[in-house]
């Protein structure tokens, strides 16, 4: 059995988890996505070991693989490698889009929504198509994005339920179908080039650029905890912290880290 737990993600900088391609390549940097919808994501594995490094700076190598596992130390080895504490993947629960007069819309859909209600364990009612919350202040109910207008069909409605830390910003609920284009609009893009070290001049081909999700994209996770067997002795119940007393933090995740990418609050919570 497990004990169910939960992770809010929010970005304090651009976050790209993806693709990386070296210098000489000249390629697309391309963040990971959801299948689906198409929306970026961030794997279990990469939280896991952002974790798993905290851990063995601050305590040890032991401890870490305690919790998130380690390597087989043969094949023939019988110590098993699972790992107590396990993480899904996170998805977006709210992405934030540039809206002429807002200026700035925090979107989602009804996947993302569901996928965030069965991990929080939420009772609410997802909110219909094109919802706006209390605090969007549309024109005539309508939001211009780069692509054209959206109507809001159902305005003035309280989402405050569906933003973790209960505080409601400016909204709305799109289509499944719709949420894909809407985040190509929202990604954050940049140009980068490696140049001649002794030459402000671009070294062969090394141009390519990196798109990652923007500041204040905020995403979910959630979190198994394996419970020990009861023929465990007392002396090795221990409680799972990451981050000591406190259950948030400020954490690096992704790459390109020394250009600024990838400053996020982590908050864990209990279902």
């Amino acid at each position: 059995m497990y004990k169910k737990a939960y992770g809010i993600i929010e970005t304090l900088a651009p976050l790209h988890v993806g693709a990386t391609a070296g210098e000489e390549s000249g390629n697309l940097n391309l963040i990971f996505r959801d299948q689906f919808t198409q929306t970026g994501i961030i794997p279990g594995s990469s939280i896991r070991g952002r974790l798993r490094s905290e851990m063995r700076l601050s305590h040890n190598e032991q401890e870490a693989s305690y919790w998130y596992g380690h390597e087989a130390e043969s094949e023939l080895s019988e110590h098993t490698t699972e790992s107590v504490v396990k993480f899904e993947y996170a998805s977006i629960l709210w992405l934030p889009v540039f809206c002429p007069g807002q200026p700035i819309v925090w979107v989602s859909c009804e996947k993302l929504l569901k996928r965030y209600k069965r991990i929080a364990g939420l009772t609410e009612t997802v909110p219909p198509l094109y919802t706006g919350s209390k605090t969007l202040k549309a024109l005539e109910q309508k939001l211009f994005f780069n692509f054209g207008f959206l109507s809001i069909e159902h305005p003035n409605q309280d989402l405050k339920a569906w933003f973790p830390d209960g505080k409601e910003l400016p909204s709305v609920v799109v289509g499944d179908d719709e949420i894909g284009m809407i985040h190509d609009m929202a990604l954050y893009r940049q140009s980068r080039v490696a140049l001649e070290k002794k030459q402000k001049r671009v070294k062969g081909k090394a141009f390519f650029n990196t798109e990652a999700l923007p500041e204040g994209t905020i995403l979910v996770f959630p979190v198994a905890i394996k419970e020990l067997n009861q023929s465990e002795s007392d002396a090795q119940q221990k409680v799972w912290q990451p981050f000591g007393a406190n259950n948030k933090a400020d954490i690096y995740l992704g790459g390109l880290e020394s250009i600024g990418f990838g400053h996020c609050e982590m908050t864990l919570k209990e279902v």
